[in-house]
């Protein structure tokens, strides 16, 4: 195959042992992880697929033809493996708002919903280098694009290999020859698949894709100190000065989400109060700005972990805010290597 980027070493023959097989797959850890995120939509389903490749590819590398290429290899048997989970679970896309679900106005009445699967962030320290390189000359989306919260939620409503067909040739780079040996049946059929995935996505968009995310600005950085100082300082009319007119509001697990900046104030009016401070730390999650907050409650002196917020930035104002919350939004920072209690 020639997918790109980047050079291939063949395995190669004898069949290698163990310590030289983990030296040549070491480079593709992060991007087949990526690569299952993007499939999955779950972090944790993500990491335990790409271990499971490696797993199986080293059970079989006797039948690897060192004349391809080892990524490609990979990636044949990540999709797969991939695919196959999707098969054997009840929901085949997770979700950062409920389908069909009008906004809420006023307090949160639709109550957390872990029935549901929910779209998980992805750390930016888990990203492999390649998210600021160039993908393959097949690519229609930049690396950067591929990995936002918003579009990895949008290829979430794509049945399972119109995802696998949309993100090995629209995102990797691999031709639609390439992409029908992987996943079986003719170009035509890929071909097909793209085209119908395309519009679902088209639709998805005001202007067809998403919002294009540049190299992070010093607007951008400007932007998430002064939303942490809003956290930090208990400003509900600082943070809310940050929005967009319409910007979007999404708050996992609970099925409320709401639309505009009059909207998502009069929620934060009904639960500002709920606690007695916020601490704010940056990180980053899908490329994006992001910020885990640690709330101490009234009459408790301990910071804890409360909340994971990503920020989609747009003209120096906040244009979608994903916060999740509860026991999903607390289970995300030892994802994000963070202490569960804020020293």
């Amino acid at each position: 195959m020639t997918d790109a980027p980047g050079p291939v070493e063949p395995l190669g023959r004898p069949i290698l042992d163990r310590p030289a097989f983990e030296r040549l797959t070491a480079a593709h850890r992060r991007e087949l992880k990526l690569h299952c995120y993007r499939m999955m939509g779950s972090l944790h389903e993500a990491d335990d697929l790409a271990q499971d490749t490696l797993l199986r590819a080293w059970r079989g590398r006797s039948q690897f033809d060192a004349r391809g290429s080892l990524r490609g290899w990979l990636y044949t048997i990540a999709t797969n493996s991939c695919l196959n989970a999707l098969k054997a679970r009840s929901a085949m896309h997770r979700i950062l708002q409920q389908p069909e679900r009008p906004p809420s106005r006023g307090p949160a009445t639709g109550g957390p919903a872990p029935e549901l699967t929910w779209l998980e962030p992805y750390p930016d320290a888990e990203l492999p280098d390649l998210v600021d390189g160039e993908p393959g000359p097949e690519a229609r989306y930049e690396t950067r694009e591929a990995v936002q919260l918003a579009f990895v939620a949008a290829i979430q409503l794509l049945p399972p290999r119109q995802r696998a067909a949309l993100l090995l040739c629209d995102v990797l780079g691999w031709s639609a020859l390439e992409t029908a040996q992987l996943l079986g049946g003719s170009t035509a059929s890929i071909n097909s698949a793209l085209q119908r995935a395309r519009a679902t996505l088209g639709a998805r968009y005001k202007q067809g894709r998403p919002l294009h995310r540049s190299q992070p600005s010093r607007q951008e950085a400007q932007l998430l100190e002064r939303y942490m100082r809003a956290w930090q300082a208990a400003s509900l009319d600082g943070l809310i000065e940050l929005l967009r007119e319409d910007a979007t509001y999404h708050m996992p697990p609970w099925r409320d989400w709401y639309q505009g900046r009059e909207a998502i104030r009069g929620f934060f009016e009904t639960v500002w109060g709920n606690f007695a401070g916020y601490h704010a730390v940056a990180t980053g999650a899908n490329g994006q700005p992001a910020v885990a907050v640690y709330a101490r409650r009234h009459q408790d002196p301990v910071w804890r972990a409360q909340s994971l917020h990503v920020i989609e930035p747009a003209d120096d104002r906040i244009a979608l805010l994903t916060v999740y919350v509860g026991s999903l939004g607390q289970d995300l920072f030892k994802a994000f290597g963070l202490p569960p209690v804020w020293p």
